[in-house]
């Protein structure tokens, strides 16, 4: 498909539990309130099976260069292999962040929900707890070919 309707970024989650690492690459990703954010994951999505409220995770917003991140976040699947194994990154509790990313931000998943439509997705919300985020990086676009 050659439509790029609206300008999208390479996001990625990332999350510590049951002592495996859990992530996944997302376009789909949107500031909803000032401090609350939402994300679509996908049905196939181990990283999206296993979050709940109150789990503190990891998103990082890629920055330009950070291709080759995107493509190893978004092969395979967490419960098979660990996407982090060769991506530079840090564990705060059990949040997962991506070194060197454009904005990265301490998330508490709020709710996780099923829209009408597309249930077998997950809409994931989450509040922003901390961020930082390097305004001299521009963000990867998820049309990077």
């Amino acid at each position: 498909m050659t439509l790029h309707a609206f300008n999208a970024g390479c996001n990625i989650i990332g999350v510590r539990k049951n002592e495996t690492n859990y992530g996944m690459c997302c376009a789909w990703a949107q500031m909803l309130d000032y401090d609350r954010i939402g994300m679509l994951l996908g049905a196939q999505s181990k990283t999206g099976s296993i979050l709940a409220p109150g789990d503190i995770v990891g998103v990082s917003a890629l920055a330009a260069g950070q291709k080759a991140i995107a493509d190893r976040l978004g092969d395979g699947h967490s419960g098979k292999i660990d996407k982090f194994s060769t991506v530079l990154h840090t564990i705060e509790s059990t949040a997962i962040l991506v070194d060197g990313a454009r904005v990265k931000m301490i998330c508490e998943v709020v709710d996780v929900m099923r829209l009408p439509a597309i249930e077998a997705d997950r809409f994931v919300v989450m509040k922003v707890r901390r961020f930082e985020q390097d305004e001299k990086r521009d963000f990867l676009s998820a049309y990077y070919d």
